[in-house]
């Protein structure tokens, strides 16, 4: 059977698209920089993740584009990138940092010569500014003393934000692995086991099925450890009557959805059903909002208020979507300071956050804008609440 991927073409046609945007706000060229953890920018144009290293792609107006490593991954970047030219910089080596007395390296201006960007006063944008380290930007001003940096975040929003028929493939096949994980987890579910024994279940499972690799480090929290909004599975063992929070994910080829549910070690009663069922009934609003043409700040300040009828404000915690693709997080957000329009083929994680007292539950999925509504990648959560008997 056919891997189900980025073809090839279509990283030449973002870096294409790229080139012109550069071009429409006047910059010379711009500078994308990853992390390994954080490896989306770099990687939607060369394909290229890199390990300990940071790695960076260089794309200018003409439309020519290189792949930056360090002094350690030029082979790995050779033989996994999509870009035909690899250079190697000292900038982006790994926090370890080595110095490599023996190496020649290229640098940034060998790097801005070759797409064709060259004088002193040159415009640089800078596509993913958080990720740019120090070393990174110091030395673009040492080089270019007198060249204009600025932030161009815009430019890979506006390339990521609406998703090919490829990265949908992608994800999809990322949510079927997701829910045969999701169902060999509850299976294993008992009173006894450790938070991390249900990850160990979840990774053999999205191994097996063809993931590349977990979507977002896949969390089982139990009890007390719900109430996280970002944490990490532990030791912790799992008690009768615990409440247990599973999200779990599986990345295709860089793409990265998850899904999330709350799950009952027993029966759903008191606090954490009233509260558990107040988070569905969000989700499922929320669901019913999606759709091309809305406004996403008139969505996250209706969810918001949805919080304060219904006496919950105090265990809200954040907006009623984020966007998803290569990093399960990634931008546009709906906040209700968003004021911008839901287009066709944005795609989103409904993901639906209530803080308890004691405990905390997130239900969360997938989906893609359409002109009527929105594309669901997993009809898991129809499952509603899970309850098991022991």
């Amino acid at each position: 059977m056919q891997r189900i991927c980025i073809p090839d073409y279509e990283y030449q046609e973002r870096i294409k698209k790229a080139s012109l945007l550069i071009r429409e706000k006047g910059l010379d060229a711009m500078l994308v920089v990853s992390t390994e953890s954080d490896y989306a920018n770099a990687r939607y144009f060369s394909g290229f993740w890199p390990l300990f290293e940071r790695a960076g792609v260089l794309i200018g107006a003409s439309g020519k584009a290189v792949l930056l490593v360090g002094p350690e991954s030029a082979i790995f970047a050779k033989d996994f990138g999509k870009i035909d030219k690899v250079m190697v910089l000292k900038e982006f080596r790994e926090s370890a940092d080595p110095s490599y007395p023996e190496l020649v390296p290229d640098t940034f201006k060998d790097a801005f010569n070759y797409v064709g960007a060259t004088g002193k006063n040159l415009k640089i944008g800078l596509g993913s500014y958080i990720e740019c380290t120090l070393p990174i930007m110091e030395s673009l001003q040492d080089n270019f003393p007198k060249a204009e940096i600025v932030k161009c975040n815009d430019i890979m929003v506006s390339l990521r934000k609406i998703k090919s028929a490829n990265e949908i493939a992608c994800m999809k096949e990322g949510f079927r692995i997701i829910e045969i994980a999701t169902d060999e987890v509850i299976k294993a579910l008992r009173p006894g086991v450790t938070e991390l024994q249900m990850v160990g279940v979840a990774q053999k499972v999205i191994y097996e099925q063809g993931a590349e690799y977990e979507g977002l480090p896949m969390y089982v929290f139990s009890e007390s450890s719900t109430r996280h909004a970002i944490s990490r599975s532990t030791y912790k063992v799992i008690g009768k009557d615990d409440i247990v929070q599973l999200n779990l994910s599986a990345k295709i080829d860089g793409y990265s959805p998850a899904i999330g549910l709350p799950v009952f070690m027993g029966k759903a009663e008191g606090e954490k059903k009233r509260i558990v069922e107040f988070c569905l009934k969000q989700h499922d609003w929320t669901t019913a909002q999606l759709k091309a043409g809305v406004r996403a700040d008139d969505i996250a300040k209706k969810f918001l208020q949805n919080f304060k009828d219904a006496g919950f404000e105090k265990n809200y915690v954040y907006g009623p979507c984020h966007g998803t693709g290569m990093i399960e997080v990634e931008a546009p957000w709906m906040e209700t300071s968003s004021d911008y329009l839901l287009e066709k083929n944005m795609t989103y994680q409904i993901d639906t956050f209530v803080s308890g007292s004691t405990f905390g539950c997130r239900w969360e999925k997938g989906c893609a804008i359409t002109e009527d509504g929105c594309d669901s990648y997993t009809d898991y959560l129809k499952k509603g609440i899970i309850e098991l008997g022991f």
